[in-house]
C-alpha cells in the first residue's frame, strides 16, 4: 500500500515513521477518502499495545500518515529466527495483541489484516499492533493476488466466502497466529492464494500439539476455539478470549507447581494424571508422629531446681515470711516512676499539640501547582486545611491554563491547621507587547527585545535578496507561526528569530569552479547530484546559468545544485512557405527565430497579415539554425 520512511520531527525533535501512499492508489479518490477516514479513526486510539498515529495529511496527490517509530523487530522476524516460541511466550504476545484489539473494537475499528508482520516487538519490551485504520480500506484493494499470500493465510472463512468481517474475524487471525507461534509454521499452505483460502474455509484446523508435542492441551483447546469455522462458535468478543487465556495461564502454572487457589474456569479442566515420584510416595507412606507418640524426656537440672523451690518445705516457709516485708517497701519505689511518667505524658501531650493537634503547622505543598481545583482541594483538606469556595486568578509560566498556579497563603508557606486557603487559577503566561519586533531591525536589537520578556529558542539564518545581511526577516513562536504583526505574546515563551544572511552571490556566466568558490564563501556547498543542464542563448556552453531552485528557504550550510548551460538550442527553419503571415509569425516565434522582411513591398503586405502569404524564406526550410537567429522573409499578395 505504501512506502514507509524513518523521519525526524524537527519541531518536537523525535524520530517518527512516515507512511506515504503509493501513487497508483492515490489516483482512486474513494480509496484515498477511506485511507484518510481510517487514519483519523486510528489516531483516536490511545493504548499501550497500539502503534500511535500522530498526524495525517496530504502533499499534492500523496496522502501520508505520521506514526510512532518503534526500534525493534516484527513477530515475523522473531519466528524466522527462533522457529517456535514457548507456551508462556505465546501467551504473553497474545495477551498484548488482544489488549490492543480490545481497545480498537471498543472504538468501532476492525483490523482485518492481523498477521505477524503487523505485530511489532520493540527493543524495550513493548508489544504493539500496527496498521490500524488501514486494513479496512486496504481489504478492498489487496484481498486477492499472489502478493498477498501471507495475508490470506490469516483470513477468516467468512471473509473468504462472503467478504464479511466483524470482531470475530480478528479473533480468527489471532488463533492462526497462536498456531504459528506454537508450531513454527502456518496451518494451511498452498501454491496459489485460492488454495489456501479454500482450505481455511473447508478443512479442520490441526492440533498444534500434533506438530509440537510440548504444546499443552489447554492451548490446543484455545486455538481450536478461536479458529472455529462458524463465527458463532468462536469467543463472543476479545474480552472473553482474553479472560480465558488469563485463566488458562494460571491453570498451566498450577499444573506444574501444585494447586494454590481455586480456578474460575470450567472450559479447560486439568485432566492430567498426578505426577508420581519419590518425594510424593514418601509423603504418603511416612507415618505422622503425634505428641502422644513422643517419649517424655527427663527434666534438666535447672528445671528441677526451679520447680523444687516452689514446693512446700523449708524454702517455702522462708518465702512466706519475706513476702509481707516486700509488699510494705513496694510503694516507695514507685514514687519516682510515677514522676517520670508524668513528665513523659506532659512531653507527649505537648508534642501531640504542636505536631498533630490544633497547634500543628503544615506547609502548603508545591504539588498543588498544576493540579486541578478538585485535586488541590483533596490534598489540602487531607492536611487539615480548609479551602475557600472563592478562587482568584494568577499568571503562570509553568501551570497550564485552568489549573492551580498559586495560593493565598502562598505555596511553600507554613500555616496552622484549619487555616483557610484560597486557590489562584492559572491564566497562562502573562501577555506582553511584542509589537517591537519589526522586520528590517538589526539582529542585536531583536535579541534585546526578546530578552526583555521571552526566551530565545534559536536564530535561523536565511538568504534573502531583498533584505540586507543581519537584518530581521521574521520572528516565530513555539508553533512556528509568525509574531510580526501580533500584539501580545506570553511571558517566557520561546521565540525563534529569522535573520537575513544576505543575497546569494550571482554565479551566472561563471565556470563551475568559480561558482563553487563563490558559493563556498557564503557557506553553501555544491552537490553534483542536484545539477541540471539547460539551453541558454546568452551563457556559453559549460558555464553556470544559475542555482537550481531549492523549493524553499536557502540557509547557510545547505547544499545546492548548479544549472549548467548547454549553449544555444539548435532548431530548424520551419516550413512556413505558403502560410499566411499571421501563421508564419507564430511558427517562427515557436521555433525561437527572429525575422526581417526583404523588400519594402513586404513591409506593405505585412500590414495585411491574413491576406499575404510567405513565398520564400532564407535560409531555406529545414536548414539548421539556433534559437535567436534571424531569417529573411519574402511575402506575396493573395
Amino acid at each position: 500500500m505504501a512506502t514507509v520512511y524513518l523521519a525526524t520531527d524537527l519541531r518536537l525533535e523525535r524520530r517518527v515513521a512516515v507512511k506515504v501512499m503509493h501513487g497508483h492508489l492515490a489516483d482512486d479518490s474513494a480509496f484515498k477518502e477511506r485511507f484518510i477516514q481510517e487514519a483519523r479513526s486510528a489516531a483516536r486510539l490511545a493504548h499501550p499495545n497500539v502503534v500511535n498515529v500522530f498526524d495525517q495529511g496530504q502533499d499534492s496527490e500523496s496522502a501520508y500518515l505520521v506514526m510512532e517509530y518503534l526500534p525493534g523487530i516484527t513477530l515475523r522476524e522473531l519466528l524466522e529466527e527462533y522457529g517456535t516460541l514457548t507456551p508462556q511466550q505465546t501467551i504473553d504476545i497474545t495477551e498484548a495483541v488482544l489488549n490492543g484489539l480490545q481497545a480498537a473494537h471498543k472504538a468501532g475499528i476492525i483490523h482485518r489484516d492481523l498477521k505477524p508482520e503487523n505485530v511489532l516487538l520493540a527493543d524495550d519490551g513493548r508489544i504493539k499492533i500496527g496498521d490500524f485504520g488501514l486494513a479496512r480500506a486496504a481489504s478492498q484493494n489487496t484481498a486477492t493476488g499472489a502478493a498477498l499470500l501471507g495475508t490470506i493465510a490469516y483470513l477468516s472463512p467468512e471473509l473468504v466466502t462472503r467478504g464479511v468481517a466483524d470482531t470475530r474475524s480478528d479473533i480468527y487471525a489471532v488463533g492462526i497466529m497462536m498456531y504459528e507461534m506454537l508450531t513454527g509454521e502456518q496451518p494451511f499452505t498452498g501454491e496459489q492464494p485460492m488454495q489456501i483460502a479454500y482450505r481455511h474455509a473447508n478443512e479442520p484446523l490441526p492440533l498444534p500439539s500434533a506438530k509440537n508435542p510440548r504444546v499443552p492441551a489447554e492451548l490446543d483447546e484455545i486455538v481450536l476455539w478461536a479458529t472455529a469455522k462458524d463465527p458463532e462458535a468462536r469467543p463472543a468478543d476479545v474480552r472473553v478470549l482474553l479472560e480465558q487465556i488469563h485463566d488458562t495461564e494460571a491453570l498451566i502454572d498450577l499444573a506444574s507447581t501444585g494447586p494454590q487457589k481455586p480456578l474460575t474456569t470450567r472450559a479447560f479442566p486439568n485432566t492430567r494424571p498426578p505426577q508420581r515420584g519419590t518425594g510424593a510416595m514418601t509423603s504418603v507412606i511416612t507415618p505422622a508422629i503425634t505428641d502422644a507418640a513422643r517419649p517424655e524426656r527427663p527434666l534438666a537440672n535447672a528445671e528441677t531446681q526451679v520447680l523444687g523451690s516452689r514446693m512446700p518445705g523449708a524454702a517455702g516457709t522462708a518465702l512466706a515470711v519475706a513476702e509481707p516485708a516486700a509488699r510494705r517497701r513496694q510503694p516507695r519505689r514507685w514514687i519516682p516512676i510515677v514522676a517520670i511518667l508524668a513528665v513523659l505524658l506532659l512531653a507527649l501531650g505537648t508534642a501531640w499539640w504542636f505536631v498533630f493537634g490544633p497547634g500543628a503547622r503544615v506547609t502548603i505543598p508545591d504539588s498543588i501547582r498544576g493540579a486541578t481545583v478538585e485535586e488541590a482541594t483533596t490534598t489540602l483538606t487531607g492536611l487539615g486545611l480548609e479551602v475557600s469556595s472563592a478562587t482568584g486568578t494568577a499568571y503562570s509560566v509553568t501551570a497550564p491554563v485552568g489549573t492551580v498556579a498559586e495560593s493565598t497563603p502562598a505555596i511553600g508557606e507554613p500555616v496552622g491547621k484549619g487555616v483557610s486557603v484560597t486557590l489562584l487559577i492559572s491564566q497562562g503566561p502573562e501577555p506582553f507587547d511584542v509589537s517591537a519586533l519589526q522586520a528590517g531591525m538589526t539582529e542585536v536589537a531583536a535579541n534585546d527585545v526578546v530578552a526583555s520578556h521571552w526566551t530565545q529558542k534559536d536564530t535561523e539564518y536565511r538568504f534573502d535578496a531583498a533584505t540586507g545581511k543581519g537584518l530581521l526577516l521574521d520572528a516565530l513562536d513555539g508553533d512556528g507561526k509568525t509574531l510580526l504583526g501580533v500584539a501580545q505574546y506570553g511571558d517566557q515563551q520561546p521565540i525563534t528569530l529569522v535573520v537575513s544572511a544576505g543575497p546569494v552571490p550571482p554565479v551566472a556566466g561563471l565556470t563551475v569552479a568559480d561558482a563553487t568558490s563563490a558559493l563556498s564563501a557564503v557557506k553553501l556547498s555544491v552537490d553534483a547530484g542536484k545539477a541540471q543542464q539547460n539551453y541558454d542563448d546568452t551563457v556559453p556552453e559549460g558555464s553556470v546559468i544559475g542555482i537550481v531552485d531549492p523549493g524553499g528557504p536557502l540557509r547557510p550550510n545547505d547544499s545546492v545544485g548548479l544549472n549548467l548551460s548547454r549553449g544555444r538550442e539548435p532548431v530548424t527553419v520551419p516550413n512556413i512557405v505558403g502560410h499566411t503571415w499571421t501563421e508564419a509569425k507564430q511558427m517562427l516565434t515557436d521555433a525561437g527565430l527572429r525575422w526581417t522582411l526583404e523588400r519594402d513591398i513586404d513591409t506593405f503586405l505585412a500590414s495585411k497579415p491574413d491576406d499575404s502569404r510567405v513565398s520564400r524564406v532564407t535560409p531555406d526550410v529545414g536548414a539548421p539554425a539556433f534559437r535567436g537567429d534571424t531569417v529573411s522573409i519574402r511575402l506575396t499578395a493573395g
